[in-house]
């Protein structure tokens, strides 16, 4: 065992930037799942190689009265953009440099954060600055630097996997409201939808204007409806380390306090 002067004169020589840091989830608080399940052709962007999952190993395969060890597993075959999943720059990007998912902060995916009642948008509509102000208003919330805002549209109520309107036809961000968001301060801001705004000219403009304002988002969370008018919250949502990836899925959680 350390003495406790000791790990502390070993925590204080590590690098800030190094340093490991935990935190505790009390009582008093609820981790809430906001991430969509991921399965065999578990449906997503149509622009994206579908998911294919298959059993690769089984205990079956064990012979009866045999002691060799015999495991389970898959083979899991997957778009860095399946699921729930956040796009790194270099996936809006093309300046040289752009950040791939590998090389993005981690603090970029544990921050506090707000979501904001969009639920009443049509669908396919470009939501406007004047309505994102007015859900602000209605949460009783700010917008903080660094904060991740959740957007509720109750997509995922409305339109169901099945319906092929799932990949086309779904409400999001106006461009002015993207950049509403970064002007506030938000680094990420997360969507039900597979993109963060409707479909056409005006989604490649809103993927472009986040790597023009130095924001991402994250795409196909569920769930969102659990965190409205929870106050704020604790966000945490880290992506697959995928070397050179556009985006990553990722478990997005929120911990709420009770």
């Amino acid at each position: 065992m350390f003495a406790p002067r000791v790990l502390q004169a070993a925590r204080s020589s590590i690098p800030i930037n190094k340093r490991c840091f935990s935190a505790a989830i009390t009582s008093r608080q609820k981790l809430v799942d906001l991430s969509r399940e991921l399965y065999h052709r578990s449906p997503g962007h149509p622009f994206h190689p579908p998911m294919v999952m298959a059993q690769w190993d089984t205990h079956q395969e064990m012979k009866a009265g045999s002691t060799i060890f015999r495991t389970a597993s898959y083979f899991v075959s997957f778009s860095d953009h399946a699921g729930t999943h956040v796009d790194a720059p270099k996936h809006f990007s093309a300046e040289p440099g752009a950040k791939s998912i590998d090389e993005m902060p981690l603090e970029t995916f544990y921050t506090d954060a707000i979501c904001l009642d969009l639920s009443h948008v049509e669908l396919g509509a470009a939501i406007s600055v004047n309505e994102m102000e007015a859900a602000l208003f209605n949460s009783v919330q700010e917008i903080r630097t660094g904060d991740t805002v959740l957007l509720y549209m109750a997509y995922n109520k409305r339109v169901h996997f099945d319906d092929p309107r799932w990949q086309h036809v779904f409400p999001g961000l106006a461009l002015e409201s993207v950049h509403w968001l970064a002007d506030k301060g938000c680094k990420v801001f997360g969507v039900e939808a597979v993109s963060p705004a409707p479909e056409g000219e005006l989604n490649f403009q809103a993927h472009n204007a986040c790597a023009e304002r130095g924001i991402t988002h994250i795409e196909c969370l569920d769930n969102v409806e659990s965190v409205v008018g929870k106050g704020r919250f604790k966000f945490i949502g880290f992506p697959l380390k995928l070397r050179g990836g556009s985006g990553g899925p990722m478990r997005a959680v929120a911990v709420l306090d009770e």
